[in-house]
């Protein structure tokens, strides 16, 4: 992607400057002025996008603060009756409530949460005795203190024990910090704000408040770095686009004839950083007369103003990119108003590419199709019509695909908690290690994840967009689906590899997924264990499997 903007603005360049030549020598002072014109435009396009970045970190962090300060006014109403037997708290009630300054004293004279917890300063210090035994791990100060804290709120909010929510909501609440020094910091804050918003049922009201803030921000400009930026430092995307774009061009080169036409149907989250390297191996591989037309319909799970405006500006980027490249080619944009791509219509996107090679790329897509009334199984079958020549599936690996109804019991909900803990926990680890301590971007895609955690932790699982599977759960719904599993190359293994050489040593590394035949080996072993089975291959993150790329043709 970075490729692709270099380019076409040394092209956008070379072309404003060919026009603007015959002038040039013939009126110096308006050239002069022009370039002025340009700096000054520029300069203040630049500090109108400063104003929205600072717009946005004021919308979501103050509503992060509000939660925080709603937490305080709320808990010393949690000994209620009302409370206790059904968590169903009104944040506008507690609000009004707390304006009473003398009901607030009332019920704050009732509330002792114990002793506060140690500050930051204080946690390679020797505790009093008075302390309760949760805090004896801050003694400790390389613990992960965050998610014992979350667990333990978490099994009182699943089991409804009143004093011990109010005792746990309060001390993180004292801890969390979005801009925290730590990784724990973080995660008690994204979790505690998911936390609260289940025990007020508010969670489809407050994603949608975090959403529209992100989205009356957003800009191509932001979005453009924040993407650039994400795959400089981490390989948490790339190593996808890497994999998936080395089985899409195999799967053209090696049929014989070559089609004539290639039409990607792009189902993912990247807004098209992928397409570039693909469309210059592409121009590189291919001689003239036998490069293939191209065509690349972008499903965009949004309808809103500020989606459309960045996909406007990535068209026309990518198609200047594909002159450039001088390869036969064509992009569209398809907007679907929400995350559930199980009732669009497929088949009239590709009506008229009959002759066309079909590849089908799902990024970090499928696992937005909520699991409930089959729906990604509607999908899956949808594409199968299709009779794509290779399906792509990259999804980040996470167990969170549990039936709609568990989470409406303790079990269930403690499953998608601790296990949403346990993902989100490595990918606020990754952005740590990879981003430098003040970053933007990485604020950025923290905002993003908190906004995910909010959805998993406290919105109706059958409306969730962020239940992600396991590579053996998406391998099984493949195979269902009338899909078979096609093997990397050791082509494309070779590139993932030099890809990984490009970040931190000893962080990374790649490692393919067990067979059927490998996982019931292990299982039988005399050591135990077993290792569940799956096709594809793992980008992992300090040996944990964090992301699963895979490639699949018609059974």
């Amino acid at each position: 992607m970075d490729t692709l903007f270099r380019l076409v603005r040394l092209q956008y360049n070379s072309d404003d400057h060919g026009r603007h030549k015959p002038h040039s020598t013939t009126n110096s002072t308006s050239s002069s002025r022009a370039n002025s014109s340009a700096a000054a435009y520029q300069q203040q396009q630049e500090e109108q996008e400063q104003e929205q970045e600072e717009e946005q970190e004021d919308q979501e962090c103050g509503f992060i603060n509000n939660t925080h300060h709603l937490i305080h006014q709320t808990l010393p109403y949690c000994s209620s009756s009302s409370y206790y037997s059904g968590f169903n708290m009104d944040p506008d009630d507690h609000f009004s409530a707390a304006s009473s300054s003398s009901s607030s004293k009332h019920y704050l004279r009732s509330f002792n949460p114990g002793p506060p917890p140690p500050s930051q300063h204080q946690l390679s210090a020797p505790l009093p005795p008075n302390y309760p035994p949760e805090y004896l791990f801050f003694s400790d100060p390389n613990r992960r203190w965050a998610a014992d804290l979350l667990l333990d709120c978490a099994r009182a909010v699943a089991s409804r024990d009143s004093p011990r929510v109010q005792h746990l909501m309060w001390m993180l609440n004292e801890l969390a910090s979005p801009y925290g020094d730590l990784v724990d910091h973080k995660l008690a804050s994204y979790f505690l704000q998911a936390l609260f918003a289940r025990l007020t049922s508010s969670g489809p009201r407050t994603l949608r408040a975090l959403s529209s803030a992100s989205d009356r921000a957003a800009s191509f400009d932001s979005t453009r770095r924040t993407a650039l930026r994400f795959q400089e430092l981490s390989p948490w995307s790339s190593f996808g686009h890497v994999a998936a774009n080395g089985a899409i061009l195999e799967s053209l080169l090696l049929r014989s004839p070559s089609p004539p036409r290639l039409h990607i149907l792009d189902f993912s989250t990247t807004f098209c950083t992928q397409w570039p390297t693909l469309l210059e191996a592409l121009a590189t591989r291919s001689s003239a007369d036998d490069t293939p037309h191209v065509s690349i319909t972008a499903i965009v799970p949004s309808a809103s103003p500020a989606a459309r405006r960045v996909m406007r500006e990535i068209s026309a980027r990518m198609d200047r990119f594909g002159r450039l490249m001088a390869v036969p080619f064509r992009f569209s944009v398809v907007h679907h108003p929400d995350s559930d791509l199980s009732s669009l219509d497929l088949d009239s996107i590709i009506a008229e590419e009959s002759s066309a090679l079909v590849a089908v790329n799902c990024i970090n897509s499928l696992h937005g199709v909520p699991p409930s009334a089959r729906r990604r199984e509607a999908l899956l079958a949808k594409i199968r019509r299709l009779r794509p020549g290779i399906v792509t599936v990259v999804e980040e690996d996470a167990e969170l695909d549990f039936a709609s109804d568990d989470d409406d019991n303790e079990e269930g909900f403690l499953k998608v908690f601790r296990e949403g803990l346990r993902f989100f926990s490595a990918y606020f680890d990754s952005l740590e290690e990879c981003f430098p301590k003040t970053s933007n971007e990485r604020l950025a895609l923290e905002r993003a994840a908190g906004r995910a955690v909010v959805d998993l932790v406290a919105c109706p699982a059958g409306d969730s967009a962020e239940r992600r599977e396991t590579a053996v759960g998406w391998s099984k719904r493949m195979k269902n689906a009338g899909f078979s599993h096609l093997a990397f190359s050791d082509d494309v293994s070779d590139d993932l590899r030099a890809l990984l050489k490009r970040y931190k040593d000893g962080m990374w590394s790649m490692r393919a997924a067990v067979s059927s035949e490998e996982a019931e080996e292990s299982s039988s072993s005399v050591d135990g264990g077993g290792r569940a089975a799956g096709a594809g291959i793992f980008l992992t993150w300090k040996e944990e499997a964090v992301v699963w790329a895979s490639a699949w043709k018609l059974a």
